[in-house]
């Protein structure tokens, strides 16, 4: 309880400090915003932070107006997605060992389409299911110029300083999920994540931020690792090596 008392501390004063500071960078990325294109400077969305608490969850707008609407039709461009996809076109209705003694299974399944299939099989169809929980599109259509730039130096992530002094977000913690990827975790291996504050920066950000070898397994077991090991000597220690990942090498 003390702990938590001296991070909620930390946080009101970094935030504070920090929004006196940016100010003018503030004014100068909403002027840039609206110049580019047409709409609010700041967008929110909905999120899920600590103990499963939603809460609207501030950025800059980087993308057009739109870009909620076409998210829908762009699932084959999600990095996450494609290596599910493409691992589960191996998917077989028998197992490996029964395929290779030529006999049929014997725990057998019922799926969606009436087929008989390995339970064994169906359990892996699953997990690689569970592997597209988190969204990654490289050069993503709906990323404006001015977006591009404020997303590879986190810039549009300063508005979230606000959540910071709201007591929604921790300045370290595990990021917020949308509602649609919290929903994909709630399974006992994965829902310890919760149990650590929301947070602007955190132990996966600064292992591998911006690498296409981070698979959203990995990523989910750091934060679990961060929800159970976190303290402020561990959050001091991802502060200051948040600034070297904040310019990542991928348009993501």
């Amino acid at each position: 309880m003390r702990f938590l008392l001296g991070k909620r501390i930390f946080d009101v004063l970094f935030a504070t400090l920090a929004l006196i500071c940016l100010s003018p960078l503030f004014l100068l990325v909403a002027i840039l915003i609206k110049l580019e294109s047409k709409g609010p400077v700041f967008y929110y969305s909905y999120r899920v932070g600590m103990g499963y608490k939603i809460f609207k969850f501030w950025k800059f707008r980087s993308m057009r107006p739109d870009a909620d609407k076409l998210l829908a039709s762009m699932k084959g461009l999600n990095q996450y997605q494609a290596s599910a996809d493409q691992e589960t076109t191996y998917v077989s209705p028998l197992c490996p060992k029964c395929r290779t003694q030529g006999m049929s299974c014997r725990q057998q399944l019922i799926d969606s389409k009436g087929e008989v299939i390995c339970e064994s099989q169906y359990q892996l169809a699953k997990k690689l299911e569970a592997e597209a929980t988190f969204i990654k599109i490289a050069n993503d259509p709906r990323v404006t110029r001015i977006g591009q730039f404020i997303r590879n130096t986190s810039i549009d992530e300063l508005p979230q300083l606000f959540n910071v002094l709201r007591g929604d977000m921790s300045i370290v913690g595990n990021r917020p999920l949308p509602l649609y990827e919290a929903e994909k975790i709630t399974t006992d291996e994965f829902a310890a994540r919760f149990m650590a504050p929301a947070g602007i920066t955190g132990l996966w950000q600064v292992s591998k931020r911006g690498s296409k070898s981070m698979s959203a397994e990995e990523r989910k077991l750091l934060d679990v690792e961060y929800a159970k090991n976190y303290s402020l000597l561990k959050d001091l220690q991802i502060v200051c090596k948040t600034i070297p990942a904040l310019f990542q090498k991928e348009n993501v």
